[in-house]
């Protein structure tokens, strides 16, 4: 049995420019340069929207007696998790770059797996959240300090920018998981704050 490509690929003569070629840009930075920060901040994107869809699910599956404190947040940090991608996703093209899209395009660039798609509990899922804001957060301390080494200081400071931003949202939920909220393991009753 054959399977059927799920990419659509207009004619070539359509093409601006291909994927993982990093063009001359006007900000003044040297292509080989340009083309390191392409590479990670494709990194940055793909991590951010595996998360984003991760943090949507849960949103969208979140139940229990604390459902909607944490499904405000849930939300709000999505559409954080989005204005970063966005905001990435133009400094790639402004560097001369193609943000990375589609699933082969992510799967390729994330430093996270992709959640089952499965319904789990919610401790176990914030739990998984957590882990990848903690993932996303040591890889964006290293692609500041690459922007630093490199003499970008618009890329860092945009990176540590949004840095702030996964610190904040990581530290909400550390407060969810505290052992009196939520559903403790051992314990066959929910907590109230």
């Amino acid at each position: 049995m054959t399977s059927t490509p799920h990419l659509r690929s207009p004619d070539s003569a359509h093409v601006r420019q291909e994927w993982g070629a990093v063009a001359d840009n006007a900000l003044g930075i040297e292509r080989d340069v340009a083309e390191e920060l392409v590479a990670a901040l494709n990194e940055e994107m793909a991590g951010l929207y595996i998360l984003f869809n991760q943090v949507r699910k849960h949103f969208w599956l979140v139940e229990g007696a604390e459902s909607r404190p944490i499904g405000d947040f849930l939300a709000a940090a999505a559409d954080r998790l989005t204005e970063m991608t966005d905001d990435i996703a133009v400094r790639i093209t402004a560097l001369g770059g193609v943000p990375a899209c589609g699933p082969m395009g992510i799967r390729q660039h994330a430093p996270l797996y992709i959640e089952a798609a499965h319904h789990y509990d919610i401790r176990s899922s914030l739990e998984r959240d957590l882990d990848g804001y903690a993932t996303l957060a040591v890889q964006r301390r290293e692609h500041i300090e690459l922007a630093d080494r490199v003499g970008d200081p618009t890329t860092s400071e945009l990176l540590r920018n949004h840095l702030k931003t996964l610190e904040a949202d990581a530290h909400v939920l550390e407060r969810y998981l505290a052992d009196e909220t939520l559903v403790v393991r051992h314990a066959n009753t929910v907590s109230r704050r």
